[in-house]
Parts: C-alpha cells; sequence; structure tokens
C-alpha cells in the first residue's frame, strides 16, 4: 500500500497540490486523473520519493517512505516517468537489465538469473526482438515498453507508471493495461483516457486544475457524468456495458448562439 497524508508542493510560488490525502490500495490499481496542469505528475513524484512535499508524509507499506534506504526502496518501487533515460548509446538489453541492479551487490556481475529476468520482461511487454537495438534509436512507443520492462526487471511489490499509454497505439495500450492488471501488484497509474482507467482501474484519485482532490473511490462511484463535467469542462454521457464503463464525449451547450457559416459566392 502508498499512502500520501496531507501532501502538497510548489513550484516557487505556485502550489500546485493542495493538502491532498490518496490511498492505493494492495494489490489494486489506482488511477490518477485530472486535467492538464492539475498536478498528477507531482502526485506520482511525492508518492515515489522522487521530490518531498513541502506537506504531509507518505507511508509505504505503513512505513514512512523518508526512512527507506535507497537501495531498498528500488526493489519496492518500480518507476515509469514520462521521459525517457539519457542519451547514451546503451542497447535495450542493457537498459532493461538496469532493473536488476537493486537486487545486486556493487560491483557483481548480471548473473545468468538476471539475464533470464531480463528477457522474460522484455517479451511480456512485447519487445524481446528489440534487445540488440540501440535504445535511444527507438520510436517514442518502443521506447515506453522498454522503460516498462525495466520496471517489470526490478519485480517490485508497487508499481507507478506516468501516463505508459503515451506513444502507444490502441491495441497496445490494452494489452499493457492488461498486463499490468495480471500482475496483482500494488499500481498506481496516471491516465488521461478516462475510457482506459475506467476499464483497467480498480480506484481513481481525480484532481481538478487548482490541484484540489475533487473524488477519490472506486470508479462506478466516482466516475459519473456531473463530476467528469465539472472537472474537465465537457459534456459526458455514461454508458454501462457488458465490458463495464464507457463514456462519450461533447461539447457542453453553453446556451450560446451559433456562429453562421458564412457560404462562398461563386462567380463563373
Amino acid at each position: 500500500m502508498i499512502e500520501g497524508h496531507g501532501l502538497s508542493y510548489a513550484y516557487g510560488a505556485r502550489t500546485v497540490v493542495r493538502d491532498i490525502d490518496v490511498r492505493a490500495r494492495s494489490g489494486r490499481i489506482l488511477g490518477l486523473l485530472g486535467p492538464n496542469g492539475s498536478g498528477k505528475t507531482t502526485v506520482v513524484r511525492m508518492l515515489t520519493g522522487l521530490v518531498t512535499p513541502r506537506t504531509g508524509r507518505v507511508l509505504l507499506d505503513g512505513e514512512p517512505l523518508a526512512s527507506v534506504p535507497h537501495r531498498a526502496l528500488a526493489r519496492r518501487i518500480a518507476v515509469v516517468m514520462q521521459e525517457t533515460s539519457g542519451d547514451l548509446p546503451m542497447t535495450v538489453a542493457d537498459m532493461v537489465m538496469l532493473g536488476r541492479a537493486p537486487h545486486q551487490s556493487t560491483f557483481s556481475r548480471n548473473s545468468a538469473e538476471d539475464h533470464r529476468i531480463a528477457a522474460a520482461a522484455l517479451r511480456r511487454v512485447g519487445a524481446r526482438h528489440l534487445a540488440d537495438r540501440i535504445f535511444v534509436r527507438l520510436s517514442g512507443g518502443e521506447k515506453q515498453r522498454v522503460m516498462i520492462a525495466r520496471a517489470l526487471a526490478q519485480q517490485p511489490d508497487h508499481l507507478v507508471l506516468d501516463e505508459p499509454t503515451n506513444h502507444l497505439d490502441i491495441r497496445f495500450q490494452h494489452e499493457l493495461l492488461t498486463m499490468i492488471r495480471g500482475l496483482g501488484i500494488t499500481t498506481v497509474i496516471v491516465l488521461h483516457d478516462l475510457n482506459l482507467a475506467a476499464r483497467y482501474c480498480d480506484d481513481v484519485l481525480v484532481l481538478d486544475e487548482q490541484g484540489d482532490v475533487v473524488a477519490h473511490g472506486p470508479c462506478a462511484d466516482v466516475l459519473t457524468p456531473e463530476l467528469l463535467e465539472g472537472v474537465y469542462g465537457v459534456g459526458v454521457e455514461r454508458l454501462e456495458t457488458s465490458r463495464g464503463l464507457q463514456f462519450l464525449f461533447h461539447p457542453l451547450d453553453t446556451g450560446a448562439e451559433p456562429v453562421p457559416v458564412p457560404t462562398s459566392s461563386r462567380t463563373g
């Protein structure tokens, strides 16, 4: 379980997240939702120790995150952020092997078991064929798969992902999220696609543009048209299907008169 209590953060004088509580329950997937600029990535950074909250504290399975040694933390939480890792001409296989570092002693060599785990992680994300490619020469979607494979190679019991479906085609978005659900580990995931969130997340936390929490709980309870229209400023229709919730979106009716479209005159 990952918990945040009273978390706030500011960049200079601009507060981006305000006194929020968040809980990612054991073995469940928590989706972080909200419009651009609502502070989702900042929440991820606080929950993983990448930045220190201005106020509040983070607990990892009841233990203060700040008290967990870095190597031990890397064995327990794997993090995939939006930005890729560096510009070094490293092969994909070597990039994924970095995920084994928290399990190795200083200056130790990669074992046969390390290689087996890294190869299995690449196969799991459908990227085994990329093993000998240079990482920085990959497409955005290929890089995303490799970074997720590196996280899986850590064999964590907590997984935190910031927009992992970015750059991925529709098929792999669903394959990836299905795979993540199958891991059965505590997961926090930032998503923009509300239909993906409704299908694959157990719980969601919704932030508004001011960085305030407007709702936190099971998807079916939280993701109502009224709430989503207020947060995103778009019309929402919620459908109950045999595969779960589905949302349709449309511009809100503001009551304004439509702007007439001028007709072009033709001379012949």
